[in-house]
Formats: C-alpha cells, structure tokens, sequence
C-alpha cells in the first residue's frame, strides 16, 4: 500500500521571477564577456599607467636607475623655480584662448555656407575635412614652417603660425555642426520667417539655441584637444619652443623635459598637472553651460 510519504515528490517549477532573473543573469554574463577586453585595456593601458605616473612625480627617475623618493620636490620646483614651465603654461594657455574659438567659428560658419542640398555637397564634405585627416601629420608640419618661415623667426607671430595650423584642421567640428543643423526643423525658420524675423535675427534666436549642445560639445573636445597639441608646435619650432619660448607648448616642455633631459619624475608631474588642470576646465565649461545649453524638451 503506497502512502503519501512513498510518493514520489515533484520537483519545484521555476517560478517567473526565477526566470526573469536567470535571463538577466545570462543576459549580464555575455555584456561582461563582451565588455573585458576594454575593461582589460582600460587598467593595464590607462589606470594602470595613471597610476604609475602619480608614483614617479614623486620620485627623482631618469628611466635608467631605481626611482628615488623626493616627495612634493618636483611639484614645488615646477611651481616655483622653473622659469621655462610658466612660459610654457603661458604659451600654451594663449593657444587655447585664441585657437579654440576661432576654429569653431570657422567650422560653424563653413558648415552653414554648405548646410544645402546640392549634387556637390559631399566633395564640399570631404575637401573641408581633409586637412583634419593631415594636420596632425609631420609632412603638413613641416610644409607649414617653410609657408611661414619669416613669421617663425619672430617672437609675436611665431604663436599665430600655429594657430592658424589649428584653425585649418576645423573639418571635424564642422562636420559635427552640420549634422547638427539638419537636425534643426525648417519648420521653425519658416514661422520666423512669417512673424518678420530676418536671417541674422533666426540665426541668434533658432540656430544658436538649437545648436547649443553641439556648441557645447565641439567646445569641450577642442579644449582638450588643443591643451594637448604637441606636433605641430615640435615640427615648426624645430623641436625649440622658440624664438623666446613663444612656442614652447606644455607637452613639448613635457617631453623636452622626459625624453630629451631623461627627468621622467618631473615630467610625470607635469603630466598629473595637465591632467588637474584640463579636469578643473573641463568641469567649468560643465558648470556654465547651465546657463547658455539647451537641450530638447528643456522648459527654460
């Protein structure tokens, strides 16, 4: 006679929220899977450098003996004593405050001139773009110090030769600017243009709010990108910053400094420094936008 305890028992269905948990897992698996060759890259070629560095700014190292404990030394002769660092601050700071600007306006302004539908649109595209892909390279480099030759050998316009090599690289905000003008609905022109509204006036009051994030963003990425021009200011100067340090670039005193004088615990401080120094701008340029970004659905 089979009792209620000799039967034999059925095994637990998985509830629906089991299920849902399981695929989530499996689901959170393969993103992991996919996700740790960058995860490995990130710390052994990024953090794990970073990390490096910030312990060799406080070592005296020249890359060929144990590096040796010196504490904030490097930091307080580079604040303080090395003259050639604050030239190259200087320098440096004036090619930000100068090219950044004029190179997205260049890029705005071109990218509103070809901002039409025409069979030529796309070779407009690529010739704008272009210097972009070769302005980086030492070839154009070194075309550009014979081009001005005569403005190198002076102090005042040794600086603006390579603001306008920035400002001729203007294809990549351009084309970010034009993607984002025809994101902006003709809709709105075409009502401004009802109420009496001119090309100059829809241009402050649609353009320029509607391309703010754009704005926004090409701000950020040239900032960046122009604290870290090292190239250009190499070629050109022959590798001098000169004449009277007019073009001594902060990575090109950087490198100067690591690779030329082999003092790699002072120029991992300066490396922390530049870093400190672009995460404190960047983080301003955050704070501001507040005020003058507008996003898209945005009540103010």
């Amino acid at each position: 006679m089979t009792t209620v305890l000799d039967r034999p028992r059925r095994s637990a269905e998985p509830t629906p929220g089991s299920k849902a948990r399981r695929r989530y897992g499996e689901r959170a698996s393969i993103a992991y899977l996919f996700l740790s060759p960058w995860a490995a890259g990130m710390v052994l070629l990024t953090l794990g450098p970073m990390v490096w560095l910030l312990y060799l700014s406080f070592t005296d190292y020249d890359l060929f003996t144990e590096p040796e404990w010196v504490g904030f030394d490097n930091y307080v002769r580079m604040l303080t004593v090395d003259p050639h660092f604050w030239n190259a601050v200087g320098a440096t700071s004036k090619f930000v405050l100068i090219s950044v600007p004029v190179q997205l306006v260049a890029a705005l302004g071109v990218a509103l001139l070809i901002n039409r539908r025409s069979r030529a649109q796309g070779f407009y595209r690529s010739a704008f773009y272009a210097p972009s892909l070769l302005g980086a390279s030492v070839s154009v480099a070194l075309v550009w110090r014979v081009i001005f030759h005569d403005w190198i050998g002076q102090p005042d316009r040794a600086l603006l030769a390579l603001v306008l090599l920035a400002v001729w690289q203007f294809g990549a905000p351009m084309v970010i600017f034009l993607a984002g003008l025809q994101q902006i609905p003709q809709e709105y022109y075409d009502a401004a243009a009802v109420d009496g509204a001119g090309p100059w006036r829809s241009f402050l009051r649609i353009t320029i709010p509607m391309l703010s994030p754009v704005i926004f963003f090409n701000l950020v990425l040239d900032t960046i990108r122009a604290f870290q021009v090292f190239t250009g200011a190499y070629v050109v100067s022959n590798g001098t910053g000169g004449p009277s340090d007019s073009t001594l670039f902060y990575t090109l005193y950087l490198y100067e400094k690591g690779f030329v004088e082999f003092k790699m615990g002072y120029a991992s401080a300066m490396s922390w420094f530049l870093l400190v120094v672009i995460a404190l701008i960047t983080a301003l340029l955050f704070r501001t936008a507040r005020g003058w970004v507008f996003y898209s659905g945005d009540d103010s």
